[in-house]
């Protein structure tokens, strides 16, 4: 069977590209590959942005779906230093938008997972209407806990609104639990189970190729997910936000030891340290 050829190509600087092809007729897959494993880096973030506009505007109405060209993750998240430097800028320039455009597409989406997605690359796969996982390859993971790094609201909200159990959002950020393909279909992460093939087949059992005609599927998404969205819409907000708690967090912290060290004080003769 000879190769599909693209609808277009865009540029992920340095050397990466995110390539988009229709291997069904309007079902529209965008391949996305930045070595070593498909950090969100803002050059990543402002092309698929842009390859998600190129198919609102310029085709009709149908399915995306995004995955990877290289097999061993879907993405394995933030460049973390980097995204922290940028601060605001990076959230609010190139990430969050990134994330409002999947989360309130106006048709039908579609994350297919060939291999890993931890952290924001996770998130990212979240913001998707539907995920189909490779059965035999890759884990599902919030390892923030690992690394030491707060989730920021939306990063949060978005588990907290489409993670159907409590206790498995617990699980995910309090004990950064890597859950296989067979697990996060149990846990509700994700859709199904698969590869293209499947993907093609899901489409069509599901109906979604025409779900975008109407011209309010995204609109009914906006309602939806508003929680979220308002969050990626309020950047600056929450980075104040942010910063009241950081710092409401070091007060009480401080008061904390001073309850401390006067209970100390009080029984210095010993009797009742620990």
């Amino acid at each position: 069977m000879p190769p599909i050829p693209p609808l277009f190509t865009l540029p992920i600087q340095p050397n990466g590209r995110i390539t988009c092809t229709q291997p069904s007729p309007r079902i529209y897959l965008l391949t996305f590959e930045s070595p070593p494993d498909n950090r969100l880096t803002p050059s990543f973030c402002s092309s698929f942005l842009l390859a998600l506009d190129i198919l609102d505007h310029r085709f009709p109405k149908g399915v995306v779906v995004t995955t990877s060209g290289i097999q061993k993750f879907y993405s394995n998240g933030l460049d973390y230093e980097s995204a922290v430097k940028e601060g605001a800028r990076f959230w609010g320039g190139s990430l969050y938008p990134l994330w409002r455009r999947l989360l309130t597409y106006p048709m039908p989406t579609l994350a297919l997972l060939p291999g890993h997605a931890f952290a924001a690359g996770f998130m990212t796969a979240m913001m998707h209407d539907y995920r189909l996982m490779n059965p035999h390859r890759g884990f599902l993971c919030l390892n923030e806990l690992d690394f030491g790094a707060p989730l920021k609201s939306p990063m949060a909200s978005i588990f907290r609104q489409k993670v159907p159990s409590p206790n498995t959002f617990r699980t995910m950020i309090l004990e950064s639990k890597r859950y296989g393909a067979l697990e996060g279909l149990k846990e509700g992460l994700v859709d199904g189970l698969g590869a293209m093939e499947e993907v093609v087949v899901f489409v069509r059992e599901m109906g979604l190729l025409d779900r975008g005609k109407t011209g309010v599927y995204g609109r009914l998404k906006m309602e939806m997910w508003g929680e979220t969205v308002r969050l990626l819409d309020n950047v600056e907000e929450g980075e104040r936000r942010g910063e009241r708690e950081m710092e409401d967090y070091s007060r009480r912290q401080e008061e904390e030891k001073r309850r401390v060290e006067d209970w100390e004080r009080r029984n210095s003769d010993g009797r009742s340290k620990l």
